[in-house]
């Protein structure tokens, strides 16, 4: 490897690892000696503070950390304050309403409910903080329960799971109507 593919592989353990790296892992990592790796890490320190970059190599005694210039910290801040905007597809929509109105329930009342599998559609209301964990079954296999959370009431408009609105009992007969026509049954 020569000196500026070192210099590259030196860059992407920083930018890999996040936190502060000893010197003497990344020598080892490269296979050279921890006194040449200062030498590359002072080179890529001075390449970032010349080149204005929005980032820096500190050097935290003898270990290393890429991190974000203090210049750019404003912008930074600003960014986190802007809301991230979650979009509810219709999986996971139907999803969603199936727990707030069955819970707790598990992953296999739901999945017997939609007829497929809702993995990826729990796991991304969970992400969503729309949807947590309650607790296990107490039966074979200890299945997960899912609830919905506060966020879930916050987002929907409702103080609370009485506030849903109630579905009349032709409603859901006609629902069960249509979901046995469309599978065939």
């Amino acid at each position: 490897m020569d000196r500026e593919q070192k210099k590259a592989a030196l860059e992407a353990i920083l930018f890999t690892m996040g936190n502060a790296v000893e010197a003497e892992r990344m020598a080892a990592a490269l296979e050279i000696p921890v006194e040449e790796l200062h030498e590359l890490m002072a080179e890529l320190t001075e390449y970032y503070q010349n080149d204005n970059r929005g980032i820096m190599i500190s050097r935290l005694g003898d270990k290393y950390q890429m991190c974000t210039k203090v210049t750019h910290y404003e912008t930074l801040i600003k960014l986190c304050h802007v809301p991230e905007k979650h979009v509810l597809t219709d999986t996971l929509l139907e999803t969603l309403s199936i727990i707030a109105y069955k819970q707790p329930v598990t992953r296999m009342e739901i999945e017997s409910i939609r007829g497929v599998r809702c993995d990826y559609a729990i796991n991304t209301l969970i992400d969503y903080h729309l949807v947590c964990e309650l607790g296990r079954l107490d039966a074979p296999g200890r299945p997960i329960l899912f609830g919905t959370t506060d966020d879930f009431l916050r987002s929907f408009g409702v103080s609370s799971l009485e506030e849903l609105p109630i579905i009349s009992t032709e409603k859901v007969e006609e629902f069960r109507e249509e979901a046995e026509a469309v599978i065939g049954v």
